[in-house]
C-alpha cells in the first residue's frame, strides 16, 4: 500500500490541497477535512495528543489520516478476512469506520479513484 498515493488523492478530493479549508458548516477542517471525532479516535487508540488546530497543518493531517485508516483498515481486515484496498480505505475516510458498507460512499470513491 502506497499511503501517499491514497492520501494525495483524498487531499485533492477533500480540499483541492487547501490546508485552511473549512467544510460541513465548520465541522470539517484542513486539507483532509478532518472532523473532531477522527482526532478523538486517533488520540484514544494511539494515546496521542492531537488537537483540533492540528487539522490545519498538512503534516499533522496526513499523520492523523494514516493512523485512522491504519486502525480501521485493520479492523476491516480482521472482520472480513479481506485486504483493505484503496476503495475500502477511501470509503472509511468518507463514511466512518464502517463507511465501506454505506452506499453513499460509492460516489466519493469514484471521485478519489479518478485521482489515484
Amino acid at each position: 500500500m502506497n499511503w501517499m498515493v491514497l492520501i494525495y488523492a483524498l487531499i485533492t478530493v477533500e480540499s483541492s490541497g487547501i490546508n485552511t479549508a473549512v467544510g460541513d458548516y465548520g465541522k470539517s477542517i484542513g486539507c483532509l477535512q478532518i472532523q473532531e471525532g477522527v482526532i478523538k479516535d486517533v488520540n484514544r487508540i494511539y494515546t496521542k495528543e492531537y488537537t483540533k488546530m492540528d487539522r490545519y497543518g498538512r503534516h499533522q493531517s496526513v499523520e492523523i489520516c494514516k493512523l485512522y485508516l491504519t486502525y480501521w483498515g485493520s479492523v476491516y481486515e480482521r472482520n472480513t478476512g479481506k485486504e483493505a484496498t484503496y476503495e475500502v480505505l477511501a470509503r472509511i475516510w468518507n463514511g466512518g469506520p464502517y463507511g465501506y458498507k454505506k452506499e453513499k460512499t460509492e460516489v466519493y470513491w469514484a471521485k478519489v479513484k479518478r485521482h489515484l
